[in-house]
């Protein structure tokens, strides 16, 4: 932002001495528009030296994604936007066949299984499980009765969600992938943190009499912000920043509008 060129400083108009037309070393005050030193660079110092910048929904280290960041003013949305509790989206990469003590591929090995047996057809069927159980999470977190007419409002516009604290839950899950021992699962979930998926991954592997660990775990979605939106490092500069806040800014107030009214 110091960088960036920045506002012409401003004009005063001050008299000063002049040589008189008529020479002879007679001298008079003409009127003149000069800059105001107060706004000199070498005066005023960087522009910015505070600069506040919020962090949406954290990623752990071995994680990746769409983070999303909030700066000035878009701090107090990022809090908004938290509270509209908006669904997240993984992709959750998965290896049969052996179990480390931290559910992640790159842990201290556990013990090691076989899995010639498991189909996609069983993993599936597991999947259909965890959806089944946590949809019946979602409607007794979401606090709202389904045999009102409010409820079908709310299921029509999608907006049936938990709007206070609740544990992690999965509102969908599939299977993108499937080559043993590798698989690859798309996660949509509330309130989850990464080592979350990673133990439901194992979790999966145990349910299937066998073992898996989680090899990648990927943010394709947060809320309204997609993996399109966002910034690779090579695009961390002032124009394109401020080109990505003008692109986001509507989607930002239709959804704050239409969950939180």
């Amino acid at each position: 932002l110091n960088a960036a060129p920045g506002r012409p400083p401003r004009q005063r108009v001050r008299f000063l001495p002049a040589p008189a037309p008529g020479g002879g070393g007679a001298v008079e005050l003409v009127a003149a528009r000069v800059p105001v030193l107060a706004d000199h660079p070498l005066v005023r110092g960087p522009r910015f030296r505070k600069l506040k910048i919020g962090a949406g929904h954290r990623l752990d280290v071995k994680a990746s994604g769409v983070f999303v960041l909030g700066i000035g003013h878009g701090n107090k949305l990022l809090a908004d936007l938290y509270n509209c509790h908006l669904t997240k989206v993984y992709t959750v990469g998965g290896l049969f066949g052996k179990a480390t003590d931290d559910f992640s591929d790159t842990g201290n090995l556990v013990e090691k299984t076989t899995f010639d047996h498991i189909t996609r057809e069983k993993l599936e069927r597991i999947l259909a499980v965890i959806q089944g159980t946590n949809q019946k999470a979602l409607l007794m977190y979401s606090n709202v009765d389904m045999k009102t007419q409010e409820a079908y409002e709310l299921a029509v516009k999608g907006l049936i969600r938990p709007m206070g604290k609740s544990p992690p839950i999965i509102t969908a899950v599939r299977c993108l992938q499937f080559a043993l021992p590798e698989f690859q699962l798309e996660i949509h979930c509330l309130h989850e943190t990464q080592q979350y998926l990673r133990k439901m991954v194992h979790e999966i592997g145990l349910e299937l009499k066998s073992s898996a660990v989680c090899t990648q775990v990927r943010r394709i979605r947060d809320g309204i912000f997609t993996v399109d939106d966002a910034l690779p490092r090579t695009q961390w500069n002032l124009q394109s920043i401020q080109e990505a806040i003008r692109n986001c800014q509507l989607k930002v107030e239709t959804e704050l509008e239409e969950t939180l009214g």
